[in-house]
């Protein structure tokens, strides 16, 4: 590789590569060099990893797992979403759902309130309805 020193705008020595050994970013414009993968200016992808590109033995693709499903639900009681949502709709003044769903404390503040004055009750119904089912309390 043929490489001579040059001056840039502070005054600094800067190595100069040789016109064959370098290319252009695609997304800032700055030479680098022709086996960059990765733009040192601007730190954009210019060319594919050296895995994909065929003719590259000594790489191999790697095998990638993506798991985003997180099924580690700890301390939680899961509830079905129908049952909520009929006991709700049909007995919500008196808290039948909040009892089903383990919080007796609410139950309680339903039944001597009516369901939050009518309020809680609507709320609940449709939340219930945008919930997953099974869901989990």
């Amino acid at each position: 590789m043929d490489q001579t020193q040059t001056t840039n705008q502070q005054g600094q020595a800067a190595p100069q590569q040789a016109a064959g050994n370098t290319k252009f970013c695609q997304h800032c414009g700055a030479k680098i060099s022709a086996a960059a993968v990765i733009c040192p200016h601007c730190g954009c992808q210019v060319a594919g990893m050296p895995y994909a590109q065929p003719g590259n033995p000594p790489y191999a693709q790697p095998n990638v797992i993506v798991n985003n499903v997180n099924n580690n639900v700890v301390g939680l009681r899961m509830r079905n979403k129908w049952a909520a949502f009929f006991l709700c709709f049909f007995l919500g003044g008196i808290g039948a759902h909040k009892f089903y769903e383990g919080k007796a404390g609410m139950g309680v503040l339903y039944i001597f309130t009516a369901g939050l004055f009518g309020i809680g009750w609507l709320v609940d119904l449709i939340t219930l309805l945008f919930k997953p089912n099974p869901y989990y309390v």
